[in-house]
């Protein structure tokens, strides 16, 4: 028996399931380890000792590359002083000046830990502002996994989904319609940069839909939050929307924040700054001191090695490299979504069944990625590192063309 099949087997003795939500890789398809146990720059290495390119990394969080030093060092410099304190450090200072002088839209920031609190955080800084109740948010979109937007209905009442009216993404007119609805109630347009539901192709924001948006929190009173969980410190340090010229009221930042230390935060502009002090939002662990040095250095290193840029240059090596695989091997696929935070899917492939076959194919040759959900790039990702990848997509490509023929 494996390492991972036996960790697998104990836990699910102890563990319901033994594994659950999105890191479930019994959901990922056939062949995935569930247990890893190291992690440097761009590879992973799963507790059997099999590395990996890892497109995937840790499904957000990590932008530097695994255990970057400049993190690392911040991290244990922080610990050696203290990190869960009777109150926070001086670091929180410098963190939230830091993103305050990033960012923008940026007039204040709350911290938290994950990408639901802070979700969860602005719009009860919206209700907070506005005294009202409704929320419109696109169809399909995730926002976390508290009751109020949790995939899954299990273990949740449909009251707690109550104020929320929804509106198709990229589409103005039904955003329009669906404020309609609300008679005067909403107190939030909450709107992901991009669209990046799984099992779907991704979408870019249309800057007319993007503009319109903002004009039509506007012409409501209602706050427009931007939830740059998966897209912030990728697209751009200043906010995924800044390239659109679109600044939300308040914008929503986890993930990559701290290169896969825990932190999540809010920022918001200064009419919100009331609101925002009226709230009572809190946890035992969100003022670490430590996630906090993580992502100062994080932020910092990003804007002085130009990290977007390189995560482009590596997603766009990447996307034409599989352009030109697929074209060769007699497929055709549909890459979408920025760059940097890419995926792949088979035209015509409803059930999956090619992709799943592929990613597994490309798993057995080191290259770690995923069906149904998108992939991320780091700045650690070389254009050798793609190369390297790109070896094992083209045998996965050809191993797909013997299982299924070309197209």
């Amino acid at each position: 028996m494996s390492i991972d099949a036996n960790l697998r087997e104990r836990a699910a003795r102890v563990v319901p399931g033994g594994m659950y939500g999105h890191l479930n890789a019994a959901l990922h398809g056939p062949g995935y380890p569930q247990f890893f146990v190291g992690g440097q720059g761009c590879r992973q290495l799963d507790a059997d000792g099999r590395e990996y390119i890892d497109l995937m990394c840790s499904w957000g969080p990590v932008v530097l590359g695994h255990r970057h030093p400049a993190v690392e060092a911040a991290v244990a410099a922080q610990l050696a002083a203290g990190d869960c304190l009777n109150g926070p450090g001086p670091v929180y200072v410098e963190l939230a000046e830091l993103m305050v002088e990033t960012i923008p839209q940026a007039d204040w920031v709350m911290f938290s830990k994950n990408g639901t609190d802070a979700t969860t955080q602005a719009l009860m800084v919206a209700r907070a502002a506005t005294g009202r109740t409704k929320v419109l948010m696109a169809h399909g979109s995730y926002h976390g996994a508290d009751p109020w937007c949790t995939p899954s209905p299990s273990g949740t009442t449909p009251n707690e989904r109550a104020d929320l009216i929804e509106y198709a993404y990229n589409d103005l007119a039904s955003a329009e319609e669906a404020a309609a609805r609300a008679e005067g109630d909403v107190a939030a347009i909450i709107v992901t940069p991009f669209k990046h539901d799984s099992f779907e192709d991704q979408e870019l924001a249309a800057a007319e839909f993007a503009r319109g948006l903002r004009a039509l929190a506007d012409r409501i009173g209602a706050a427009l939050v931007i939830d740059d969980v998966r897209g912030g410190w990728r697209l751009d340090l200043g906010g995924s929307w800044e390239t659109l010229g679109v600044r939300p009221d308040l914008y929503a930042f986890s993930k990559a924040m701290a290169n896969g230390h825990p932190i999540a935060a809010v920022t918001g502009v200064d009419s919100l700054r009331g609101p925002a002090q009226t709230i009572y939002s809190t946890g035992s662990f969100w003022f670490n001191a430590a996630p906090m040095a993580a992502a100062k250095a994080t932020i910092e290193t990003l804007r002085d090695i130009g990290g977007v840029a390189l995560m482009e240059r590596a997603g766009t090596r990447l996307r034409e490299g599989l352009a030109a695989q697929a074209a060769a091997h007699g497929f055709v696929v549909n890459q979408t979504g920025p760059a940097q935070i890419p995926w792949l899917s088979f035209e015509g492939d409803a059930t999956l069944e090619k992709g799943m076959f592929w990613s597994a194919a490309c798993l057995r040759e080191g290259v770690y990625l995923h069906p149904w959900h998108n992939w991320f790039l780091s700045a650690a990702h070389t254009d050798a590192d793609i190369d390297r990848a790109l070896q094992g997509t083209d045998a996965a490509f050809a191993r797909l063309r013997t299982e299924f023929g070309a197209d």
